[in-house]
């Protein structure tokens, strides 16, 4: 029969019927029959089967062996075993794997199947030892997919394991056909999946199988590239293993600098492989890990060579995501340099034209990440609108994420920012705060100034003005301050020094080296910088005299100094003799309101002040004396006019949210508890209120304003008597400044120890301040009737409100000792949700305005997040701990409308303010410098580190038990291994 079957297929009959002379064999096969023609059938089937030249003479082959195999299965069993896949019949043929899996269908309950899979155990590896084709590897894939018995053991499956991953970096698609592309991603995922299911039953082969990985992608030697199929193997390997690999990799010092950025470079080009999972994650990873350990020269060299190409994948869906996590963290983390960026500019709008043309949800999700992403390198790399205004144009329809989110992005991603888990071998090695804040070294007793600064950064109104200056503003020392503001918020260290800072700005009478009072030096620094200014202004007026100053110019230079804007308030000084009741005043400018502390036999809180000052939020305070005591005073008679009612109290300054736009009476009986029915935060204000005893900062606003007597030898001489006369002086403030600074007078001078004392009296600081401002009779009537500030008709004051920014701590008992620091936030007129932004506030949101603001502390270089509740209660925890300096911004009002709105307009339409580019550059090579810094110091902790005793690394246990067991690592000299020696020689 195996004659006439072979007769038939070699004939050259019709296909027809060639097919009906098969048949008849066929059914003849399936019919008893003695061993030698099932023999001799089977043998004939097989040549067809491995060797036929032809499609055709292969089926026939195939579908002889299944009859065989179905029909006469002891036949089968003894045809298909050891001896027989010894023999060299199909060493040739590229269908012995076909072959062999045909046949173990009808062997596996064979007493023989145990000795054909030990056989095939061996050989599988020997065959990928041999680099087989993508076909052929995903034929052994499924070989053993089906045939799990078939799976190398033991140490050998481990090897077969490394094996597969090479042949997976050696394979190519040649063609470019889209058909012959799906079948190559199809082989590549059938040979991937072996690996993950071999790992989800043997996991002491992942390891191993990485540093296979990982050796074949750090290679250097290797004239191609290895093949971007090898992603489809790290999507496979479980997440919870990344940190331990990552932080491996990382420390291992025998990797060298040239093999990681191989490596890391080849792994960035696998966003290019479709339909890979986490690959991005372990990208990421990576390079955080890289910046752990401060290996800075190789962020900067792979993020350049590879940034253009990660960009370019955003065109194809079916890869976007992944490259768009790994392009963020690229351009997040590479803060030290513009370079990266604009490296992009060019191709980013045909990118965003390419993606809204596409209109999909995914074109639309990374168009949104997309803007984000390039809002936030603005903001980071201000100063280049020539080369910002295509881009601008491109994402104008996007939209823009606000200061605090872009701030967040760019602080978790800093290279600065990732934690070393190996820090505790790496003391040194310093990494930006985890509040996105730079702290300022102390150059010996330095602290009042730093405090001061960094009270001053934090006044974000006044940092944005003095950021915005342009070069050569004639300002020297205000061009030092802007420098050192651009650094604090550009650097990447930690803490930056501002000896340059303290040189230009050195009180002359200070002594070196010793501790000095801050607000002493914040009152001359801002009387030098507007000094400075003015100075020029002077200058530019003399130009405007000589016509050589154009009007814009003039314009400029001729209106009030930033201080003035900033910090300037006025008050009128008014003495009345009381003789004569003749009043002369005088009004003066200030910059601070230094604030005494009345004597311990007065009681603030009944004191006789025109303008009671009562806490509302957070803190709460008494209200006023009654009617009577009040009117009693001459003062109360001057300013009440004709027209106002008698009965009717002056303007109250008020600290809180009570309610706008109604003058509430603090003198009725039932006030407190009226304005606690309106205002919900009344009653919170109790629970955090200070003790009665205890004075508050309206308390010693109430005592600055209150009338002072001036008898005995304090008379005053009045020019109308011509004598010394008792008089009464009181102070009104007639304009608010934009930042009100207060000082606690706590340090005193002792005449009987001939030193300087500190009061250590605790202060509750509230948190919002209601200011009375004295204007004109017709400027209040409009106020009440806009209701935009709050007002007592015809009383001639009005109520400005402020918030806190900062306080100023002072840590010691004496002004000559001690040690200061200070807690910050930044106050923006950024509105809450329901609130109007005509500065009129809302009951219940002045709790979200105040405590939603985070709080930060600076302490020289440390800084950290805090709270207000950390600020209330620091003099309760340590009483040597007291505020010293508070800084209070105004809200929008009535009063501060032109400034507030230029200022907000400004926000809006610039953002962060641009620096120049001598500054951008100057912070550019300062950051490449730190990196380098902080990558040669983990080289020598590293260094050190590596003498120490420690425990292998993942891949080491492995490598020590091959040698133990003298095993090679491989198949080949070309696999890193040796021969072959142990293998037998087999059929393929």
């Amino acid at each position: 029969m195996d004659k006439i079957l072979e007769a038939v297929v070699m004939s050259s009959y019709p296909n027809n019927v060639k097919q009906g002379l098969v048949r008849r064999v066929i059914e003849a096969a399936k019919q008893p029959m003695d061993s030698e023609q099932c023999w001799s059938m089977l043998e004939l089937s097989t040549k067809l089967y491995l060797t036929g030249d032809t499609k055709y003479k292969r089926e026939i082959g195939k579908e002889v062996l299944e009859v065989y195999g179905h029909y006469h299965p002891e036949e089968f069993e003894e045809f298909f075993n050891v001896r027989f896949l010894y023999g060299p019949l199909g060493k040739r043929s590229h269908y012995v794997l076909d072959y062999i899996q045909l046949g173990l269908q009808f062997v596996l309950e064979s007493p023989s199947a145990n000795s054909i899979f030990s056989l095939l155990r061996i050989e599988v590896l020997r065959k990928v030892c041999e680099r087989p084709s993508p076909k052929q590897c995903a034929k052994i894939s499924k070989l053993l997919t089906q045939h799990p018995q078939c799976i190398p053991t033991g140490k050998h499956q481990v090897l077969f394991c490394q094996q597969l991953i090479r042949c997976i970096g050696q394979f190519q698609c040649i063609s470019e056909g889209e058909e012959d592309i799906m079948e190559f991603l199809e082989q590549v995922n059938k040979v991937s999946g072996l690996l993950q299911r071999i790992w989800r039953t043997q996991t002491s082969a992942i390891l191993p199988s990485l540093k296979e990985l990982f050796t074949i992608i750090s290679s250097t030697e290797e004239q191609e590239a290895p093949s971007n199929a090898l992603a489809s193997v790290v999507q496979f390997v479980p997440l919870e293993l990344m940190d331990g690999v990552i932080r491996n990799l990382t420390n291992d010092d025998s990797i060298t600098d040239v093999q990681m950025m191989m490596a890391i470079g080849r792994m960035i080009d696998w966003v290019s492989w479709p339909l890979g999972k986490n690959i991005d994650k372990w990208i990421i990873a990576l390079l955080k890990g890289l910046a752990a350990v401060k290996k800075f020269s190789i962020l900067i060299e792979v993020t350049l060579s590879k940034i253009e190409k990660v960009f370019s994948k955003l065109l194809y869906p079916i890869v976007r995501e992944g490259a768009l996590s790994v392009l963020q963290y690229m351009l997040l983390s590479f803060q030290h340099s513009h370079e990266a960026f604009h490296l992009l500019l060019p191709h980013i709008p045909r990118l965003v034209a390419s993606l809204k043309k596409e209109d999909s949800n995914s074109a639309t999700s990374s168009l949104e990440q997309l803007a984000e992403l390039i809002h936030c390198m603005f903001f980071r790399f201000s100063g280049f609108p020539d080369l910002y205004e295509p881009v601008l144009e491109a994402v104008k329809a996007l939209p823009i994420p606000n200061e605090d989110r872009i701030k967040h992005l760019l602080g978790q991603n800093a290279w600065t920012s990732q934690k070393n888990e190996l820090a505790c071998f790496y003391p040194r090695l310093a990494s930006k705060s985890e509040t996105g804040k730079i702290g300022l070294i102390n150059l010996g007793n330095t602290c009042y100034m730093n405090s001061i600064i960094q009270s001053l950064f934090m006044a974000s109104d006044f940092r944005h003005s003095v950021l915005n200056l342009t070069e050569g503003n004639s300002q020297p020392l205000m061009t030092k301050l802007q420098w050192l503001f651009a650094f604090l918020e550009h650097s990447q260290r930690p803490a930056i020094s501002p000896e340059s800072f303290l040189s230009a700005s050195w009180p002359p009478w200070f002594t070196p080296g010793a501790q000095q009072d801050c607000s002493e030096y914040l009152k001359y620094l801002l009387d030098r910088l507007h000094e400075e200014e003015k100075t020029g202004k002077r200058i530019y007026q003399k130009l405007k005299e000589s016509s050589l100053m154009s009007q814009a110019v003039e314009h400029h230079y001729l209106n009030k100094t930033l201080i003035e804007k900033m910090f300037g308030g006025k008050m009128m000084t008014k003495i009345r003799c009381l003789k004569c009741l003749n009043v002369s005043s005088r009004e003066e400018a200030f910059t601070d309101l230094s604030l005494a502390f009345p004597p311990p036999d007065r009681h603030v809180r009944g004191s006789t002040s025109v303008l009671p000052v009562e806490e509302i939020s957070p803190q709460f305070i008494e209200p006023p004396e009654t009617p009577s005591q009040l009117t009693g005073s001459p003062w109360i008679q001057r300013k009440a006019p004709m027209a106002r009612h008698p009965a009717a109290p002056p303007m109250p300054v008020e600290t809180g949210s009570q309610q706008t736009g109604e003058a509430a009476n603090p003198l009725s009986g039932n006030a407190i508890g009226v304005d606690a029915a309106k205002d919900p935060l009344l009653a919170f204000g109790e629970q955090a209120s200070a003790p009665k005893e205890s004075r508050s900062v309206p308390d010693l606003i109430n005592y600055f304003l209150s009338p002072e007597r001036l008898t005995e030898e304090n008379k005053y001489h009045c020019e109308k008597c011509a004598s010394l006369q008792d008089a009464e002086k009181v102070a009104e403030l007639t304009e608010g400044p934009h930042y009100l600074i207060l000082t606690l007078l706590r340090f005193s001078f002792d005449p009987r120890t001939m030193k300087r004392k500190k009061i250590l009296d605790n202060v509750s600081i509230p948190v919002v301040l209601k200011l009375p401002i004295l204007v004109a009779p017709e400027e209040t009537e409009e106020v009440c009737r806009r209701g935009k500030d709050r007002a007592a008709p015809g009383s001639g004051f009005m109520s400005v409100v402020y918030d806190l920014c900062s306080v100023v701590v002072h840590s010691g008992i004496s002004s000559e000792s001690g040690h200061y620091y200070c807690y910050s936030r930044e106050c923006t007129d950024t509105v809450p949700h329901g609130q109007p932004r005509d500065g009129t506030p809302k009951p219940a949101s002045d709790k979200q305005v105040d405590f939603e603001i985070q709080w930060y502390l600076f302490n020289d270089t440390r800084v950290s997040f805090s709270s207000f509740e950390s600020v209330s209660n620091v003099t309760s925890f340590f009483p040597k701990d007291t505020a010293y300096v508070l800084f209070y911004r105004q809200r929008p009002g009535r009063q501060s409308c032109p400034l507030h709105e230029a200022l907000a307009e400004a926000g809006r339409l610039h953002g962060e303010p641009s620096l120049h580019k001598d500054l951008m550059e100057a912070i550019s090579k300062d950051n490449i410098l730190y990196l380098q810094e902080q990558e040669k110091e983990a080289r020598n902790r590293a260094a050190y580190i590596s003498a120490l005793p420690k425990s292998p690394l993942w891949w080491r246990d492995f490598d020590r038990d091959k040698d133990d067991d003298n095993s090679s690592g491989g198949c080949s000299p070309a696999a890193g291994g040796g021969g072959s020696g142990s293998f037998h020689g087999l059929v393929f």
